[in-house]
């Protein structure tokens, strides 16, 4: 059946009448029937074995582009509508973006179920069905704000199942609801699942804010993302939340393979469970407990374990290498404590060094250590960041488990991060190589071929002004901000962390806005663009976003620097957000503190769209510079090794790092000054300004005083370059052409080589 008479009969049986005769809504929610079916019906592939990829987080984005792209059928589907006087973008809009996650783990995980089907490899997601996400972000006051963010429509990409398991807290029982999302392979005829589970009867929203009762487990569990952690309730409706998604998950999978005819002492030969930071850790315990009450001895069973389960490291922050009381996982899931106490008791037999234990002295379950004794598989995920794990952060365990410890640097699907995001881009690209870089993304480098092709070039400098000056009219038109299209575009877009340090970006504003003040005007106007979220708790953070909107209101009302600097602060930023905000980047910002950021995605997103990258040499950072070369991306601040050192000495914090030292350079000082000046108290909270420039004093934790002023330095020279435009093309193309190793496809394919053994 043509894909017109499709539509055809799908709007009638949903809504009565024609294609011409629906309204936009009716059109998306047509579209969103026709495909969703026509990827449920899609095959699972094949294999030997099957992985389940554990998160806590799938930050999908809107899934109608991406699985027009994936199903083959974008480009009738646009040409369908155009004849109807429809525009594909306008129907698009419709779709609320599913509020699965938040961040670059949720976004990673997205990227890489995309890779996985279309690699053709048996693979699904397990997570949560959360209903309001982590929040909809509102500035009020300058200010941030948080709302429920709901996007279950009665219309959704959610397919219930009909199945689910039954989860045994301590005290009480919760029937875990499983719906899927198909995830359809582009280029091939397959499709994966991402498992949602749910409770059976979920509460309604709250009616003020995010607060609700964090108590009420039968009906919140699935409420939020991520909730606020900043007591006791909160800090168990987490373990709570990782419990009930791993218990459902490990019951699943025992399911599946007895479904398949395997026995239970097969596990190991057919799944293969990835971990995805430490959120899912309990999946090792589960499965050991369900294994041992179906009638396996506790050795065996933790050898099929050990032989299924991988863990995948993110990051070195303590925050995310948890760290539960076992009070907590007793109050929890007590069917666990005595298989945990028994992994941690052969544990410190085997390896006595306390730094290794499962159990602390503390009484407290670390996670990490759980995986990595109890897993095959231990990945960074880049090339820095895996060797920070060996030679400081994991040492101990990566002396006694060498052969477990291996490298996957990240990547991002250049489907929806090219392809569907900078068509005109993809376009050009076409017109240069051809289209097989979307199956095969090393093929972008033939891009280098065209260096000094001045209408190549050319062209590629229209485009991004294209897209920045769609970027504009979007803006003007949803968030009433107005900015200069031809000024230069500086993006920082990530989550609100000090590590990543907006706040040193901050210190760039306010210098760059002195200078003006005092008649030092630049070569050219430079539009300094946020996107960022802090979570509800992080108190730091939220100063910074207060900061930023000051700074943006203040430059608003300068009628001498708003010629020449203007700051805007994107509000909710989410992946529909960094789809406009990325094709229309200049100059990429990626400054978190060497050592911190384990990879980043965004600096990969960036550099596909042509973007240069303005970075320390962190993360991913350190093998774009080695791929682009030192002429094609901007590069600063202390290493990754001065770092770490820095963090060991004789301070009262237990630092060898000295803030106040950095502040009293006159430079320097000038800038943190002008937190509490005259000019940004008028505007802005005095208790909130003055805590934030306190810190920055007198603690700075991830040293944005450090770096300051080499930052200032590497940040003018970039924006002197850009006045080259045909020099700036050149090096916009050598990103382009080089993005290709960044491609998740790529490491999926090292991921299912190395580690999981799929096909």
């Amino acid at each position: 059946m043509q894909l017109k008479e499709q539509l055809f009969q799908t709007t009638q049986a949903r809504f009565g009448c024609a294609p011409d005769q629906c309204d936009d809504h009716q059109l998306y929610e047509a579209l969103l029937i026709l495909t969703r079916s026509m990827a449920q019906d899609r095959p699972a592939p094949g294999g030997a074995r099957k992985l389940y990829y554990f998160s806590a987080e799938f930050l999908m984005g809107k899934l109608l582009s991406n699985n027009l792209l994936a199903l083959g059928i974008h480009g009738e589907v646009k040409e369908l509508l155009a004849d109807l006087g429809r525009d594909l973008g306008v129907i698009e809009s419709m779709e609320p973006e599913p509020s699965l996650g938040n961040g670059g783990l949720g976004r990673l995980a997205a990227c890489f179920l995309d890779s996985i089907a279309a690699l053709g490899l048996p693979g699904d997601g397990v997570g949560l069905n959360y209903h309001y996400g982590l929040f909809r972000q509102k500035f009020d006051k300058n200010r941030q704000t948080e709302v429920p963010d709901p996007w279950m429509e009665a219309d959704s990409w959610l397919i219930p199942t009909g199945v689910a398991f039954n989860v045994p807290f301590g005290g009480f029982d919760l029937k875990a609801v499983l719906y899927d999302i198909a995830i359809p392979g582009a280029g091939n005829q397959y499709a994966n699942r991402l498992h949602l589970f749910d409770v059976a009867e979920p509460a309604d929203k709250p009616w003020v804010g995010i607060d609700f009762d964090k108590e009420d487990i039968a009906h919140r569990l699935t409420s939020f993302l991520y909730p606020d952690d900043s007591d006791e309730a909160g800090r168990l409706l987490r373990v709570y939340q990782q419990y009930f998604m791993v218990s459902a998950g490990a019951q699943l999978i025992l399911s599946e393979l007895e479904a398949k005819g395997h026995p239970l002492n097969t596990l190991a030969d057919h799944v293969a469970i990835q971990i995805n930071d430490t959120h899912p850790s309990m999946v090792i315990p589960e499965l050991i407990r369900l294994l041992t009450g179906k009638g396996m001895s506790f050795d065996e069973a933790l050898d099929q374990v050990r032989r299924t389960c991988a863990y995948t490291n993110h990051t070195i922050l303590a925050e995310a290498l948890e760290k539960w009381p076992l009070a907590f996982i007793e109050k929890v899931a007590p069917g666990l404590v005595p298989v945990i106490q028994e992994l941690d008791r052969r544990m410190k037999e085997a390896y006595p060094d306390p730094r290794v234990a499962i159990i602390d002295g503390e009484n407290r379950v670390h996670m990490a250590h759980m995986d990595i004794h109890c897993g095959y598989s231990v990945n960074g995920v880049a090339a820095l960041h895996t060797e920070i794990l060996k030679n400081s952060e994991l040492k101990p365990f990566y002396d006694l488990y060498p052969e477990k410890f291996n490298n996957k640097t990240n990547g991002v699907t250049l489907r929806r991060w090219l392809e569907a995001c900078d068509p005109e881009l993809a376009g050009l690209i076409d017109s240069c190589i051809g289209p097989h870089w979307r199956q095969d993304a090393g093929k972008l480098e033939k891009l280098l071929e065209f260096q000094e092709d001045e209408k190549v070039l050319d062209r590629l400098l229209e485009v991004k002004q294209h897209n920045k000056d769609h970027l504009c009219r979007v803006l003007w038109a949803t968030q009433g901000i107005e900015l200069d299209p031809y000024s230069v575009f500086d993006i920082q877009v990530k989550r609100l962390h000090e590590y990543k340090r907006q706040q040193m970006n901050a210190l760039y504003i306010i210098h760059k806005y002195l200078e003006i003040k005092d008649g030092r005007l630049p070569e050219r106007p430079v539009t300094i663009l946020f996107g960022a979220k802090a979570a509800p708790a992080y108190v730091m953070a939220k100063h910074i976003i207060h900061l930023i909107l000051c700074l943006q209101r203040l430059i608003d009302q300068d009628p001498q620097v708003r010629p020449w600097l203007r700051v805007a602060m994107v509000e909710n930023y989410n992946v529909t957000w960094a789809e406009r905000l990325i094709p229309a980047c200049d100059i990429s910002e990626q400054i978190s503190l060497a050592s911190k950021e384990a990879s980043g995605t965004g600096n990969m997103k960036f550099m596909a769209n042509g973007a240069i990258t303005l970075g320390t040499l962190d993360g991913a950072n350190v093998e774009i510079a080695q791929l682009v070369g030192e002429d094609n991306i901007y590069t600063f601040g202390a290493h990754s090794d001065t770092v770490i050192g820095l963090y060991q000495g004789n301070e009262p914090d237990g630092r060898a790092y000295r803030p106040l030292d950095c502040y009293h350079r006159p430079a320097v000082e000038r800038l943190v000054d002008f937190l509490v000046s005259p000019e940004l108290l008028a505007i802005g909270d005095p208790a909130s300004l003055s805590q934030l420039w306190k810190d920055m004093k007198n603690k700075d934790w991830f040293m944005a005083l450090l770096d300051v002023e080499e930052y200032i330095t590497a940040k003018d020279r970039c924006l002197r370059d850009y006045g080259d435009r045909r020099a700036w093309a050149k090096k916009m193309l050598v990103n382009i052409a080089k993005s290709g190793y960044f491609s998740s496809d790529r490491t999926i394919a090292q991921y299912n080589e190395d580690i999981w053994k799929l096909k």
